[in-house]
């Protein structure tokens, strides 16, 4: 594996919603140096929406010495639309490419079956998801079609501004023709359904005749989080389902989606021991398996900050490598956001009340690296022994 990296987001943007509110060049400086001297990674994926953000970002990680793997994304727009972005990102991705030859490849997005409009049905993610087509659309292949002609067209338009190496990052239910790409990416998670043979479906992707590169896989926080693999997060909707009115019913379609959350036993009870076990497992898997490179998901996520009170510790649905403590200008916006958000996902009105015991240790730094709002967790340690030794 020649690749060892961790996805760096910058702000993606679901919903109306940033998933990382303030940024600033300090931060971004201080955690992409981490990234490369106390992990170990040689490569960084930077993902988020907003253009300024990732090219400066970008620039930073390739000053540094780090290959990126540029991953510009904007969610629930329309093809036309995104088409138009990608091509802007590609205009400034070239830029620096060019100061720094070999040293970026593109994404032309990622899972875009799931996260942009006109492939199924549905304004946005969950609404695609829960749309009562949408396994029958997966089965039949409905969408395979679509999403090629998608990337067969960002392909051309994107190699005419831009003239470095370019993937995409695609989910497993799609079958992509790779024939105009030069790297094979797949977002790919490990659960209980394949895990004995995650090795050998990871193989898989090697017939296509490209280099393999795992863009995300991970483990979140609590027990029984390897169970569920890349949707482990949905432990969030059961822990907000606790935050509402008791006389008030979830959504048909919310309340089938979080009955997996019981299967996860002690689902509310922390353990950073199993994500770290489980990220150096999949590491040795996938070197195993032959990959070019891999994206551990995710180094930091700021709207998912630790509480000491497990009913509140939104960290435990965190894939990310460190545990974060709330910064007093986002901690309202957060709690602003999931409001809005409860109200769009789940149909009701959250109590910003109660939201707000999400967000304690507002403007605590971490130990280890004190000029940072988090600390390492388990996980982080057991990527940097396994990058330093491999």
């Amino acid at each position: 594996m020649y690749r060892k990296g961790v996805c760096y987001d910058v702000g993606r943007v679901m919903m109306g919603g940033n998933w990382r509110p303030k940024f600033d060049p300090k931060t971004f400086h201080g955690e992409l140096t981490i990234i490369k001297d106390d992990l170990h990674c040689n490569s960084v994926r930077i993902c988020g929406f907003d253009e300024d953000r990732l090219a400066s970002a970008a620039e930073d990680a390739l000053a540094q010495g780090l290959e990126v793997w540029l991953s510009p994304e904007m969610w629930d727009r329309r093809p036309d639309e995104t088409l138009q972005y990608i091509v802007r990102a590609a205009t400034r991705a070239e830029e620096l490419r060019q100061r720094w030859p070999g040293k970026l490849v593109l994404s032309l997005g990622s899972e875009l079956t799931l996260f942009m409009k006109g492939i199924v049905e549905g304004d946005n993610f969950f609404e695609r998801l829960n749309n009562p087509a949408f396994w029958e659309i997966v089965r039949t292949g409905r969408h395979n079609a679509s999403l090629n002609d998608f990337l067969g067209k960002s392909a051309k338009s994107v190699r005419e501004v831009f003239h470095g190496q370019i993937t995409y990052f695609s989910v497993p239910l799609e079958q992509v023709d790779w024939g105009p790409l030069d790297f094979v990416g797949v977002d790919f998670y490990r659960d209980s359904r394949i895990r004995d043979a995650y090795g050998e479906l990871v193989k898989s992707y090697k017939q296509h005749g490209r280099p393999v590169v795992i863009g995300e896989f991970g483990c979140c926080t609590y027990t029984g989080a390897e169970r569920l693999g890349g949707n482990g997060f949905m432990v969030m909707f059961g822990m907000m389902e606790q935050l509402l009115n008791p006389k008030i019913a979830l959504p048909p379609t919310v309340a089938e989606m979080i009955k997996v959350i019981p299967q996860a036993d002690g689902h509310y009870i922390r353990d950073e021991g199993l994500q770290a076990r489980e990220l150096a497992d999949q590491l040795e898997v996938l070197d195993n398996a032959g990959v070019e490179g891999a994206f551990v998901f995710t180094f930091v996520s700021p709207n998912s900050p630790v509480n000491a009170d497990p009913r509140f510790d939104s960290d435990l649905g965190s894939f990310s490598l460190v545990k974060s403590y709330p910064e007093g200008e986002t901690a309202d916006e957060f709690a602003r956001q999931a409001s809005r958000q409860g109200k769009l996902m789940l149909g009701v009105d959250l109590d910003t009340k109660l939201l707000e015991r999400l967000y304690t240790d507002v403007g605590r730094h971490g130990k280890a690296f004190p000029e940072m709002p988090w600390d390492p967790k388990e996980s982080f340690y057991a990527v940097s022994s396994y990058y330093l030794n491999h």
